[in-house]
């Protein structure tokens, strides 16, 4: 066979399996995503441009979040958290809008601790997203409560949801400890 021959050969499947490996990369990276984000890389594709603009997003985040130094809660910290959170919930049953506010504050505060920027809601939304995906539906939930409880239209029903759903995002912070952060890091 002639030199030419074989470039023509040789050159389509070079290309073929560079596409390929293109192609399994990208899907990786995909489920990577998937995995990671859960519910949350759904909803950031449907509310972006492209799945590729929403993957971009999703990266800077885990880019971000690795440049944080989130840090394990020292158990004296834990401990007065547990405490703060048992008096709040004890202000519901005479206080129940002052209560949530505490909540609020308080997973804010938790989150400031445990090395989060608490900066606005949006961008703590997406810090969070990276570690506690499984909880962001509940911390919008209780937000979303909170700003109407802040207006006097919250029935009392939505702000014992509201309770519920800062407590899970609250636990998860209490407990999580930074353990996965910091596998990640290593």
């Amino acid at each position: 066979m002639s030199t030419g021959t074989l470039l023509a050969i040789i050159i389509p499947i070079v290309v073929v399996i560079a596409l390929a490996a293109v192609a399994v990369s990208l899907l990786m990276r995909r489920r990577h995503l998937r995995e990671r984000f859960g519910p949350e890389y759904e909803r950031t594709v449907e509310g972006s441009d492209s799945r590729l603009s929403a993957e971009r997003e999703l990266r800077e985040r885990e880019r971000r979040h690795d440049s944080l130094d989130i840090k394990e809660l020292p158990p004296v910290s834990r401990d007065r958290y547990t405490r703060e959170w048992t008096s709040v919930q004890e202000e519901f049953v005479d206080r129940p809008e002052d209560a949530v506010h505490d909540a609020d504050r308080l997973v804010t505060s938790l989150m400031h601790e445990r090395g989060y920027p608490t900066e606005g809601f949006e961008q703590q939304m997406k810090d969070l997203s990276v570690e506690h995906s499984s909880t962001l539906e509940h911390y919008r939930a209780a937000h979303e409560v909170e700003a109407l409880s802040t207006r006097k239209r919250a029935t009392t029903e939505q702000l014992r949801g509201a309770m519920v759903h800062y407590r899970a995002l609250f636990d998860e912070l209490l407990s999580d400890g930074g353990g996965r952060a910091q596998h990640a890091r290593s």
